[in-house]
């Protein structure tokens, strides 16, 4: 491949993964850091994650919440990936801590990577866009599915994903000119980790090998791999019939965390002894969550059972994911090799 591609956030998890891919598909790079400070680091992080030579990979300085710095970042670019966007651990005093920057952060690049002649901007939405307050039009959840941003419950982070979404299609609508944009919907990310530095979707796995938790609670979601999510990136990228286009990353059913506790016990050995096996009622995450902000997240979605389809992906690009037993196991490995488990 040639030309240049621009990936906002480029010392993030997914957008490591998108920029390690990247490169090793002969694409020239530059990534977005809020401080050109964090190139050394970047770099060292994706070498550790197995990239040949950072060679042809370009660091700009740029901030969701500034126009500052972006039409530069833009400049020169054919494709854009906007994969920057808050994920907070816990959740935050006010909602437009995430809202403003995920939302404002689009269209700010959008508007920049418009003006400098981008052929395609993929955004990274979530799931998070798809599958809350609402039931699927059909069997399981599909990307013509969209999340009621006003329906009871629904969090700062869910919230932020869908309106940031809906902001950029609109701004499509309205003002995309001739580019194009189309975006990719993973659930929870898991995979290698290959800093220390790691996603807060990680933590998912992180304590449960810590036993940090007392138990588990009663949660299920969907799994799809790093690398996996970077590929879709990239396929969105390039091919032709993915201009308008929403595309689920998810490998399989949404899984139980008490099947993934299981999972990590059965496969790792000695490495998970601390690993609870006890399911925690909801009535005591409940009670907790009132003195762990952490917690509070995951409150409205106890008992509750989604699924979602990678259909559209696989038929329109070819995308094929890995399990997300592969995926889980991934994600711990990775973690005891960096000595992140304690």
């Amino acid at each position: 491949m040639t030309g240049t591609v621009l990936v906002t956030g480029g010392s993030g998890f997914v957008g490591a993964h998108c920029i390690l891919q990247l490169l090793a598909a002969g694409w020239q790079v530059r990534t977005t850091v809020r401080s050109l400070e964090r190139e050394p680091a970047v770099r060292a992080m994706l070498v550790a994650g197995g990239a040949a030579s950072t060679d042809a990979l370009r660091f700009a300085a740029a901030d969701l919440m500034s126009d500052a710095g972006w039409p530069a970042a833009v400049a020169g670019c054919d494709h854009v990936l906007h994969v920057a966007s808050p994920f907070p651990i816990s959740v935050p005093r006010h909602e437009d801590e995430l809202i403003r920057p995920a939302r404002e952060g689009a269209l700010r690049v959008l508007k920049a990577s418009r003006d400098a002649g981008v052929k395609r901007v993929v955004l990274t939405s979530s799931f998070a866009a798809v599958g809350y307050g609402v039931e699927p039009a059909g069997p399981v959840f599909t990307e013509s599915d969209w999340t009621n941003p006003d329906a009871p419950g629904i969090g700062a982070y869910v919230k932020s994903k869908t309106l940031a979404e809906r902001a950029a299609w609109d701004f499509m609508a309205r003002e995309g000119g001739a580019m194009e944009l189309a975006t990719v919907n993973p659930v929870l990310v898991l995979g290698p980790v290959i800093a220390p530095d790691f996603s807060s979707s990680i933590q998912v796995v992180q304590r449960l090998l810590a036993g940090s938790v007392p138990g588990v609670p009663r949660l299920s979601f969907g799994v799809v791999d790093v690398r996996d999510v970077a590929d879709l990136h990239l396929r969105a990228m390039t091919h032709p019939d993915a201009r308008g286009e929403r595309f689920l990353a998810v490998a399989g059913d949404f899984v139980s965390m008490s099947a993934i506790a299981a999972l990590l016990r059965e496969r790792l050995g000695d490495a998970a002894r601390k690993v609870p096996t006890r399911v925690l009622p909801d009535w005591l995450v409940r009670l907790a969550s009132v003195f762990d902000s952490s917690l509070r997240q995951i409150v409205p979605e106890l008992g509750r059972a989604r699924n979602a389809s990678h259909a559209k992906a696989t038929s329109i690009l070819g995308w094929q994911p890995r399990s997300n037993e592969d995926s889980v196991i991934a994600t711990a490995e990775s973690l005891l090799r960096l000595g992140l488990i304690r």
